[in-house]
């Protein structure tokens, strides 16, 4: 059955001040092999865009065995699977020299780019369109709903710039997971790693905007919301082990 495949080599830039792979380094491996994938299999940008359409993330959730480290080359497995509702699905599989080393899903939609609606599969896929799509899962993962803060302090702000944009003109997804980590002190990764981690799209943040970010822990994982003006626009939940 299908899968793309490509392999990343991790280099200085991609890893934090204990090497090990940066979330925001990993997402961006993420994005560029369901672009890659999308491109092979005729729903790429470049087939999509001139529709006035595209596909945004809604959701991550990404699992790993053990901490991938600087020099090491990380192979990434995706494939999509078949939409249910509004809702497009993609799978990951990571390994490092064959050894099997975390898996991924994410949750998509296709989006009108000139008011941002979702749309259903059908404003740009034919009927039968998904019906050779590769059904193997990485992981049976359906607990998306992400606990809401009881309280918590704001620990770190963003205001949106330049940088955080994508051609959507709004912060691209690999973003988010810089502002997330900068929730966390230096000291708290020492001897650690991101052994789970969830995101929620909620609402996009536009340049200008101040994103206030707030944390707290609950039953063993750290939960993240960014908010802008009291209102919530990204989530994250965090598990991390032991290197």
């Amino acid at each position: 059955m299908y899968r793309h495949k490509k392999i990343y080599e991790l280099r200085y830039t991609d890893v934090d001040a204990y090497d090990i792979l940066k979330p925001s380094s990993l997402l961006s491996f993420l994005e560029e092999s369901a672009c890659l994938s999308a491109d092979e299999l005729g729903f790429g940008y470049d087939a999509v865009a001139p529709k006035n359409m595209g596909f945004i993330i809604v959701n991550w959730y990404i699992e790993f065995t053990r901490p991938v480290r600087l020099g090491e080359k990380l192979e990434i497995q995706t494939w999509p699977l078949r939409p249910k509702f509004l809702i497009f699905f993609r799978d990951y599989e990571f390994f490092i020299n064959g050894e099997k080393v975390g898996v991924a899903t994410a949750r998509w939609c296709l989006i009108d780019t000139a008011n941002f609606k979702v749309l259903p599969p059908s404003a740009f896929f034919e009927e039968g369109a998904f019906d050779n799509y590769n059904t193997e899962r990485s992981i049976d993962f359906k607990a998306w709903k992400i606990p809401s803060l009881d309280g918590g302090n704001t620990v770190y702000t963003k205001k949106v710039t330049y940088s955080d944009y994508d051609h959507y003109f709004h912060v691209n997804n690999t973003k988010y997971a810089d502002f997330l980590a900068d929730t966390f002190s230096v000291e708290e990764f020492k001897g650690k790693y991101i052994k789970k981690l969830q995101v929620t799209y909620v609402k996009q943040c536009k340049i200008g905007e101040e994103i206030a970010f707030s944390r707290e822990e609950k039953d063993g994982a750290h939960i993240v919301e960014g908010k802008v003006d009291g209102e919530v626009r990204v989530q994250f939940k965090v598990e991390l082990d032991e290197v």
